[in-house]
């Protein structure tokens, strides 16, 4: 049931590892980004794209940039995180007492 949970927190984790590497070597290209990341292109595209789309990145001739609202995820994130945490640790309370 927390399978495809683990699965999305996995690809999210990429994303943001990608949209980070694009912050600090921009502008960069996907092979750039695989070669950084050690990570096959085909996975690099996917995030690039995806990140594209919610207008973290935008593409320019030398390669990924970042947009303004990738320094208000990457700002965020820590508090972000935290709420899902807390979440977890609640279900797992609940669990604990229901055992």
């Amino acid at each position: 049931m927390l399978g495809k949970l683990k699965s999305e927190i996995e690809l999210v984790s990429r994303h943001l590892e990608v949209i980070r590497a694009v912050v600090e070597h921009q502008p960069i290209g996907i092979m750039k980004l695989s070669e950084i990341l050690d990570l096959p292109y085909h996975r690099v595209r996917y995030s690039l794209r995806i990140l594209e789309h919610e207008g973290y990145i935008r593409a320019s001739p030398a390669g990924a940039v970042a947009t303004p609202l990738a320094a208000d995820l990457l700002g965020g994130l820590e508090g972000e995180v935290d709420e899902l945490i807390d979440l977890l640790q609640t279900m797992r309370k609940e669990n604990s007492r229901n055992i």
